[in-house]
């Protein structure tokens, strides 16, 4: 984890199952194994640009697939990531601007396409 954010995570959800969950599955993560999980992350994002940018709608099988995809990648990597988790960081996303600025630096709208995405996809299970 970056330290940077440490006292933040653990003030706003340091009391959660999802961050318990977190420190156990990465505790023993090496540097190499955090740069591959948070590089996939990262993958998935610029495909999520990839995909608003050959003009596809957030709630296209494709972005919808990305969804899933994100999803999954963070359940592997991370902790569980519950369709009410997911929706959360969907808001996140864009309500940020840490997370929006990292995002959008794959394409401006990245976030907002990427949050859209996740909201259709939580509504639509």
């Amino acid at each position: 984890m970056n330290t940077k954010y440490e006292t933040e995570v653990y003030s706003r959800w340091g009391a959660t199952d999802a961050y318990r969950e977190h420190e156990q599955k990465t505790k023993n993560y090496t540097k190499e194994k955090w740069a591959e999980a948070n590089d996939g992350l990262m993958t998935i994002f610029a495909e999520f640009a990839a995909c608003k940018g050959s003009c596809a709608l957030a709630d296209s099988s494709e972005a919808q697939a990305l969804v899933a995809k994100l999803q999954a990648h963070i359940t592997a990597n991370y902790y569980t990531c519950t369709d009410e988790i997911l929706a959360g960081l969907g808001k996140m996303y864009v309500a940020d601007e840490r997370f929006k600025k990292n995002i959008d630096k794959y394409g401006e709208g990245t976030a907002e396409f990427a949050a859209e995405g996740i909201r259709i996809y939580v509504e639509n299970k």
